[in-house]
């Protein structure tokens, strides 16, 4: 389902706890507990995830979390239909700024827990092949966050 890499921080099984329960329900949202997909969670400082931005994308800056899908949207929907998981395929890659995590948790006045869970659904949607650069698309992938994270009871 999930891998977890740790890039110049210390792990911490607090981190670890909120992720395992965040993708968990992400999974059984959107109908992939049975599948073979996995994807990979590295979490990092803003140095390397800037590094990674620049190098994948060509912005020069760090962000809070940066999602590298392996598959469009219409083809992963195809093999969620189909139930067509016949060997393990990767979803995608996940890359979070835990520093970036905690600075926001303080801005918007809320919990590390609900960033840092935020920042996982906000990427797992991304690697589904949902955008929020279009209005339009942003009302599809909001309501779906939004779903996973009042299930979870993780609220701002």
């Amino acid at each position: 389902m999930y891998e977890i890499t740790y890039l110049d921080i210390e792990e911490n099984k607090e981190y670890e706890k909120t992720i395992k329960k965040v993708v968990q329900k992400c999974f059984e949202e959107e109908g992939l507990l049975n599948s073979k997909m996995i994807m990979t969670i590295t979490l990092t400082t803003p140095e390397e995830i800037r590094k990674i931005n620049n190098q994948y994308r060509k912005i020069d800056k760090a962000t809070d979390v940066l999602s590298f899908p392996m598959f469009e949207k219409q083809e992963l929907d195809e093999k969620i239909e189909n139930n067509d998981f016949l060997c393990e395929d990767v979803l995608g890659d996940i890359i979070i700024s835990i520093e970036m995590v905690k600075e926001q948790a303080e801005e918007y006045g809320h919990s590390f827990e609900r960033e840092l869970s935020y920042m996982i659904v906000h990427g797992f949607y991304h690697l589904m092949g949902y955008d929020h650069i279009e209005e339009e698309d942003k009302k599809i992938m909001r309501p779906k966050e939004e779903k996973v994270l009042n299930f979870l009871n993780i609220s701002r």
